[in-house]
């Protein structure tokens, strides 16, 4: 794909946004808990949390998979981030693979992984790769 259309890429973020409104409404719910319930859900939630971001990461992806990569180009912006994290995630056993194609310096990118790094995202580092990826995307794609 040269382009992607407003509507498309308001939807796609609307979707993301919808998913981690979730998840925030799911962590507020088990943070009221009391006593050992509390305990028990805090431990859940701190292992869940990388698990559901790392996925989000691969949800991002896929909803532009088809992008150009003439047009995303190779030089380490937040659409090539993206791409090598879920490449990781997928072929590398979580931790960020080198790319020989992606110019990805770790004190450029917006994560900052280097090679070799277990990839476990938070909420705040996918608020980030997010907002960096549509950024991308409108300034590329749009």
């Amino acid at each position: 794909m040269n382009t992607y259309g407003r509507e498309y890429i308001d939807d796609c973020r609307a979707k993301i946004e919808g998913q981690v409104a979730a998840y925030r409404e799911t962590a507020a719910a088990g943070a009221a808990l009391g006593g050992e319930g509390k305990a028990r859900y805090d431990a859940a939630a701190e292992a869940f949390e990388p698990v559901f971001f790392n996925n989000m990461v691969q949800v991002l992806d896929n909803y532009f998979v088809h992008r150009s990569r003439t047009l995303e180009k190779k030089d380490g912006n937040a659409l090539n981030e993206v791409r090598v994290l879920c490449t990781s995630m997928t072929s590398n056993d979580g931790r960020l693979a080198a790319d020989k194609q992606i110019r990805l310096n770790p004190e450029k990118s917006v994560l900052g992984y280097k090679a070799g790094d277990v990839i476990a995202l938070r909420e705040n580092h996918f608020q980030l790769l997010a907002k960096a990826f549509f950024a991308e995307i409108e300034a590329k794609f749009l």
